[in-house]
């Protein structure tokens, strides 16, 4: 029997490098991250949105979220994005009241991301400092309904 490897890719390779920048830039100005962070927190945010198109649950880890809202917001780049990779517009639907991101909710989502075969940055999905990238559960909260 032999092995392949499978190489996974990047959420930026899904975007322009303007917009890669760009969103980066937002969160590196708007959440204080450093540049280099900022850039890894969007590369996951795109990731998470290609993969909320075709997976009914998922749910951001607290960094990934950062780069979830500055993509969000830059809204005919974002419509476009949703319109290309799911057919429709992916709707921000947040839990309503504090504590709602679980750790195994943030697990599921990068457990999806994995098997979508993209590359997750282990530190970055984290909830409340817990690490959340250890992919053991299979659950969440539906995303873009």
């Amino acid at each position: 029997m032999t092995a392949t490897a499978t190489e996974l890719r990047t959420g930026s390779s899904l975007v322009s490098e303007e917009l890669a920048r760009s969103v980066a830039h937002f969160v590196h100005v708007h959440s204080g991250q450093s540049m280099e962070r900022a850039q890894r927190i969007a590369d996951q945010a795109f990731a998470f949105v290609y993969t909320a198109a075709t997976t009914q649950r998922m749910v951001p880890s607290d960094d990934v979220d950062l780069g979830l809202h500055a993509f969000i917001l830059h809204t005919r780049e974002y419509a476009k994005f949703c319109q290309s990779h799911a057919g429709h517009f992916l709707h921000h639907t947040p839990a309503i009241g504090a504590g709602c991101r679980t750790v195994e909710d943030v697990t599921a989502s990068a457990r999806a991301l994995k098997a979508a075969g993209f590359v997750v940055l282990d530190d970055l999905w984290t909830v409340n400092g817990e690490n959340a990238a250890q992919c053991d559960a299979d659950c969440g909260r539906p995303y873009g309904k």
